[in-house]
Order: C-alpha cells, then structure tokens, then sequence
C-alpha cells in the first residue's frame, strides 16, 4: 500500500494545473456511473468537469501558504490593546465524509510592535479552511498561524460552524452548531481579556 501511495505521488508530481483537474473529472464520471448514473446523458455530460473545478476551487488552501499570505502585510504597531476582527465567513470540507461544513470565525490579537492589514485575516482563514479540514484543527490552525507569523501577544479564535455531515446524513439534525474556541500567549493567562473578547464578538 505504501509503495502504491509512493507511485502515485512520483506520477502526479508533474502534473500541470489542467491534467489534475482532467483527472479528477474523469474519476468524477466514474463515480456517477458506480452510484448509478449515465454519465452521458444530457444533464450530466459537463458535471465531472464541472464538480472537478468545484473541488479544485473548494481545495485551493493546499496551494496557499498562510503564513506567506499573512506576510504580504505587516505594518509597524500603531497602537491598540486588541484588535479584532468578527464575523469572517468561511467553508471549508469535512475530512471524514467529504462533504461542506461553514459558519463564521471571530479572531483577536494583541500586537506586540507590528499589526497586519485587515484584508489579509480573511485571506487566512480562507487558505486554512479551504482543504480538508476538521473545525477543531480550522480553528487552531488559524490560531497559531497569526501568533508565529506576527509574533504577537496573544491570539484568541472563535468559529461557529454547521456541518453537512450532521445535517443532510448521519443524526439529520438540521439546526444544530458546532463552536471551537482556541487561544494563546496573554489568553491563556488573563481571564478577563478573553471576557473581553467574548463581549466585543457577541
């Protein structure tokens, strides 16, 4: 099995952008004709192709780097105790069953002499949410990627998620939530910054 992983990795290494997405359509095609489905048939005839470009897009954090996106903007420290910045949506892919999960995480930071520009948290919780992922991991992941690239204080994340996986298969309950909370530096240690932030998010 190792060995069968290992030939694969060597073969698909080179792959060009287009010739990835060719092959993941056509194991598109194979998938509609294995849960029964006439992949030829009219409605169906640009789906692999399409669903392949979904998934390309859907999974384009494994071609980012967060801490190369949060780098593109690291200012000089203009003075605040925390920044924060609430509400940013996201969706990502469960890693168990393939299939979405979104909601919204809330972050803060205490800079400790630089700051990053507003645009680029955004950007990061997209390139962390957009691979296959499991909100537990989305959340620290987010978490230690501001504190090690920034070297801040202190990071403190929130996400509040809704899952497929528990919605349209499996328990079916349709109105429940999943929240993660993870944090570092000061936040560990000072009950009352957390506090703090938990009432500017609300």
């Amino acid at each position: 099995m190792i060995s069968e992983d290992f030939d694969f990795q060597v073969e698909t290494a080179n792959l060009s952008e287009e010739e990835r997405i060719n092959a993941i359509a056509e194991h598109y095609r194979r998938i509609l004709k294995l849960v029964g489905e006439d992949p030829c048939r009219e409605g169906l005839l640009k789906t692999p192709m399409r669903a392949a470009k979904a998934m390309w897009f859907a999974t384009q954090g494994y071609r980012t780097k967060p801490s190369d996106v949060l780098r593109q903007a690291i200012f000089e420290y203009a003075g605040s105790r925390m920044v924060v910045v609430r509400d940013i949506e996201f969706y990502s892919m469960c890693e168990h069953h393939i299939l979405p999960f979104f909601g919204t995480v809330s972050l803060a930071y205490v800079p400790d002499g630089s700051m990053i520009g507003l645009s680029k948290l955004p950007r990061l919780v997209n390139a962390v949410a957009r691979r296959l992922q499991v909100q537990e991991r989305l959340t620290a992941e987010i978490c230690s990627e501001v504190k090690e690239t920034l070297s801040a204080k202190g990071v403190i994340c929130e996400c509040r998620a809704q899952h497929l996986c528990m919605q349209m298969r499996g328990v079916e309950k349709q109105l429940s939530s999943t929240v993660t909370v993870d944090y570092n530096g000061v936040f560990e240690t000072d009950v009352a910054l957390r506090q703090e932030f938990f009432n500017m998010i609300r």
